[in-house]
């Protein structure tokens, strides 16, 4: 009899649990977010609703271009008391954030039973854009490892794909490229077949822009920016063919190329002036949309060309919950909500870029974006280390796309200009303390 009543109040015990609702101590918080004018985002706004409406946690969102966003994010994390609860962040905020300490390690939320989802499969989590995006202190200081921890989540991250214009190659019975060489003769060939078009569309703005393009061939084209010793690589046989490649896609690419930034190369896309697009997924909403595109069913993917190795961009945003933020285990819910399977399913639905390996094989988001396959398989080549994420990064990076639009527009010679990047680089590094132990 006795282990007749155990057993029915352990039972009792158990349904309890199961009616318990976790959201229910945070119901009637107001969660102040910080997130980006991006596709990705314009998404998530859709499906924040349904988070209310499941946990009665109401949501504010401070939506600003990307740019102004960095800036108010490190005004705003100095503080001892920030107004943010959670934040989306570019990738390379990761390291001057994390080493600040001004974003909180997850593993006390993911340890907690009354907050973390049991459901949650973070397996399911693109390993490669979970090492770029929400780890640090691992190896080389911003990959994961076993001295490594989790400070953010992907949400909004992207690879690099190629998209090639289907009616254009079928017009002239081309060959979608699956190497480099085959991609930069393409991108050299289309103006001749198709005059007043551009072969590839590419940024290659002084600075920032430029910098992204010519890392997007450098990892492919088997470069790297350092070494195992940190020692400036970007001026190595590989990286001056990575500079050239950049140069032969600007010179065959529409008119204006060489001013190109993100907006501008997608534009020429998405209006016909260039046959094909290397750099992003997220855009492909916007090629599929009527309202700003005008090749919707014209565009087919392929994966990012094949070099000496294949290696795709890992980039875009992630999301962190701010030291100084009032509402920790709230935001954690949300954080949690947003990036599970259910959620990253949703986004996916409304146009955003998933997170998961399970969202891009899911058979209804493949109904809506037959594209989500080929991203998906593209995404075993994403390079968590396809830039280094590390404090100087921000003043190399700056340098690199500035010399090399001097290489793009002012015709200085390639060598030449890397081997002066490198040797700023090494000055830069030292100044910081990485060679201090050799």
């Amino acid at each position: 009899m006795k282990m007749l009543k155990t057993a029915t109040a352990a039972a009792a015990l158990m349904s309890t649990a199961a009616l318990a609702n976790p959201y229910e101590p945070y119901e009637g918080t107001t969660l102040i977010v910080n997130f980006p004018a991006h596709p990705h985002y314009d998404a998530v706004m859709q499906i924040l609703p349904e988070f209310t409406a499941e946990t009665g946690i109401e949501v504010e969102v401070d939506q600003l271009p990307y740019l102004a966003m960095r800036e108010r994010q490190t005004l705003e994390l100095s503080q001892d008391e920030g107004e943010y609860d959670l934040i989306a962040y570019v990738v390379f905020s990761k390291a001057d954030y994390v080493y600040a300490d001004q974003l909180e390690n997850l593993a006390k939320y993911f340890m907690n039973p009354a907050l973390s989802d049991p459901g949650y499969d973070a397996s399911d989590l693109i390993d490669g854009y979970v090492y770029n995006i929400g780890f640090a202190g691992g190896d080389r200081g911003y990959l994961s490892g076993s001295t490594g921890s989790l400070f953010g989540l992907p949400y909004g991250s992207e690879t690099s794909v190629l998209g090639y214009r289907k009616d254009i190659f079928e017009k002239h019975d081309l060959k979608v490229p699956e190497t480099y060489e085959e991609m930069l003769a393409l991108a050299c060939q289309i103006p001749t077949l198709e005059p007043g078009m551009g072969g590839l569309a590419s940024r290659a703005a002084s600075g920032h822009h430029a910098a992204h393009a010519f890392l997007l061939h450098l990892n492919p084209l088997g470069g790297g920016i350092f070494d195992d010793n940190w020692e400036p690589i970007m001026n190595s046989a590989e990286g001056v063919a990575a500079a050239q490649a950049l140069k032969d896609i600007v010179d065959c690419g529409p008119e204006g190329a060489t001013t190109f930034g993100f907006g501008e190369a997608l534009g020429s896309f998405l209006n016909g002036e260039t046959a094909m697009y290397l750099d992003t997924t997220v855009v492909a909403g916007q090629i599929d949309d009527p309202e700003r595109s005008q090749v919707v069913g014209k565009v087919g993917w392929a994966m990012h060309p094949m070099g000496t190795e294949r290696a795709s961009q890992t980039g875009g945003f992630g999301i962190g919950i701010p030291s100084n933020a009032e509402h920790k285990e709230a935001a954690f819910l949300l954080m949690q909500w947003l990036t599970s399977r259910e959620g990253d399913k949703l986004v996916a639905l409304a146009g955003g870029n998933p997170s998961r390996f399970s969202t891009h094989a899911d058979a209804d988001v493949n109904a809506a974006f037959p594209h989500m396959s080929t991203f998906g398989e593209a995404l075993q080549y994403a390079d968590p280390d396809w830039r280094p994420i590390i404090p100087t990064w921000g003043k190399i990076n700056a340098d690199l796309g500035t010399t090399l639009s001097q290489v793009l527009t002012e015709g200085l010679d390639i060598q030449e200009a890397l081997d002066g990047v490198a040797e700023r680089a090494r000055v830069t590094m030292d100044e910081a303390g990485y060679y201090a132990w050799q």
